[in-house]
């Protein structure tokens, strides 16, 4: 149960500092644009919400190592999605 645990403790953070991230580059750019920053922190909360519900419910008939390392992995996809529209803030 400590690993289901932990990870749910890494996912929050990592949609933390992603959500901290979004909103100091808003604040601070003045040439940000709200609708994308808005996308964006929708898009992390979605993120957040979706993977810990899917860690409390695995699927059923798929082992469990399987099921977490598959989660991971599509975890680390979309967060890198977020990063790069968080970078494409910063660059516009």
């Amino acid at each position: 149960m400590s690993n289901r645990r932990k990870l749910k403790k890494t996912i929050e953070c990592i949609c933390d500092a992603l959500f901290a991230d979004c909103i100091a580059i808003a604040m601070y750019d003045g040439k940000s644009n709200k609708d994308n920053t808005d996308s964006v922190l929708t898009s992390v909360i979605t993120i957040r919400e979706n993977y810990v519900r899917r860690i409390s419910h695995p699927e059923p008939g798929m082992p469990a190592k399987v099921y977490f390392k598959d989660l991971v992995e599509k975890f680390k996809v979309e967060a890198l999605g977020v990063i790069e529209q968080i970078e494409s803030m910063v660059e516009s």
